[in-house]
């Protein structure tokens, strides 16, 4: 038997299942957490921060590897990296387009991990993926770690990336349009129990497509970064997870000030269609003994800015709504990187923690500078003291 579908009939389906449904799914049980803690790893070449100071930090599988089984070890929820297409020498200086690929990196690490959830972040307009591939490789990574696996769904913000796959950059709002498309053809087939055919707007088709085997917990783990209308009400309807940025810039008080309303916003969009998503934030963690040490380690990454990278990661034409409340800010610290900077003593970090939490914050998908050390610090002095505060059980 096959459900054919034609071009708009898909969009507004009834609910689909969500792992979150399933209270023995990994996502359930860290959700369980006051607050979900993740890892932001550096795959790229630079990590996250545009500075020459010396450190660890290193692209490489191996390195990745052992942050990875590292923060399971501590007790980490997630784990999760960048997805990019850059021409040769990327965003230039430390910058310098050195990366893995986020969907096989992060792939990798599912039969060498046994609790931490996994997401891969993937540009499912370029290619063009078909998503009859990527719902028989999802299903397949979701069996291999047990449901621990799901996809940080990214439609394209660069010109040059869309060129580079040949064609021209699809404008914003459509490009949300297409991605929905393509989410509510992954969830019919890793849903359906028939055969299933669908002619949308994409330039890919499905004629009795079937998949198995079917997902765990209804589906894998669904995860968007946003801050644009159409990506919020997209993140609403689809995703488990949502990765916003502060509205207002990287300092930690001018954060706070803007984040409860916009927190509230993207919750709101998920609530409006009978459904709940939780906020993910970006902190770029700077901990040392005392403050003073904190914020002069933080003076040197920024003594040490790496000037060879004008905009960094804000490199090339982007359209892009996340950062666009930071236009024309004077931010003497943005070169250490980071959605915000968390930096101070222990007691001060997790002071901040609370705060954000306060602030609608559901997670917290951290960054350092120096990968390895500093997560090791994190997880000996500010660790214990999130327990302490309520943060983590």
């Amino acid at each position: 038997m096959n459900i054919a579908h034609k071009p708009g009939s898909i969009v507004g389906l009834p609910h689909l299942p969500s792992p979150i449904d399933y209270p023995d799914s990994p996502l359930s049980k860290a959700l369980e957490q006051p607050i979900l803690l993740g890892l932001f790893l550096p795959i790229q070449a630079g990590g996250w921060t545009q500075s020459t100071l010396p450190r660890t930090t290193d692209w490489s599988f191996d390195y990745n590897k052992k942050l990875t089984l590292r923060a399971e070890e501590l007790g980490f929820d997630l784990v999760f990296a960048l997805s990019q297409w850059l021409p040769k020498g990327g965003y230039g200086g430390v910058f310098d387009g050195q990366a893995l690929d986020s969907f096989i990196s992060i792939s990798a690490l599912a039969g060498l991990t046994n609790r931490i959830i996994l997401i891969s972040t993937i540009h499912v307009l370029y290619g063009p993926w078909h998503p009859l591939h990527l719902a028989k490789f999802g299903a397949t990574l979701d069996h291999i770690t047990g449901g621990r696996w799901g996809i940080n769904v990214v439609t394209g913000h660069r010109a040059v990336e869309h060129e580079m796959f040949g064609w021209p950059r699809i404008e914003h709002d459509k490009r949300y349009e297409l991605a929905a498309e393509f989410i509510e053809v992954l969830n019919r087939l890793w849903t359906d129990k028939e055969n299933f055919s669908f002619e949308g707007q994409s330039s890919w088709k499905l004629g009795g497509g079937f998949v198995t085997p079917k997902p765990n917990f209804g589906r894998p783990v669904l995860v968007n970064a946003t801050g644009s209308d159409a990506g919020i009400a997209f993140a609403g309807r689809y995703s488990d997870i949502v990765f916003i940025t502060s509205p207002t810039g990287s300092d930690i008080d001018s954060a706070l000030e803007s984040l409860p309303a916009h927190a509230a916003r993207v919750k709101k969009s998920a609530t409006d269609v009978g459904r709940s998503v939780r906020t993910l934030l970006n902190p770029m963690v700077i901990a040392r003994e005392t403050e003073k040490e904190a914020w002069d380690y933080a003076d040197a990454i920024v003594a040490h800015a790496d000037h060879r990278s004008k905009n960094g990661f804000q490199s090339f034409d982007s359209d892009a709504h996340a950062w666009k409340g930071r236009e024309g800010r004077v931010d003497p610290y943005k070169f250490v990187g980071g959605n915000i900077r968390v930096i101070g003593s222990p007691e001060q970090i997790v002071d901040q923690f609370v705060k954000l939490k306060q602030a609608g914050i559901d997670g917290l998908q951290l960054s350092f500078f120096d990968f390895a050390p500093d997560l090791e610090f994190f997880g000996d002095r500010i660790l214990p003291l999130m327990k302490q505060a309520g943060l983590r059980l």
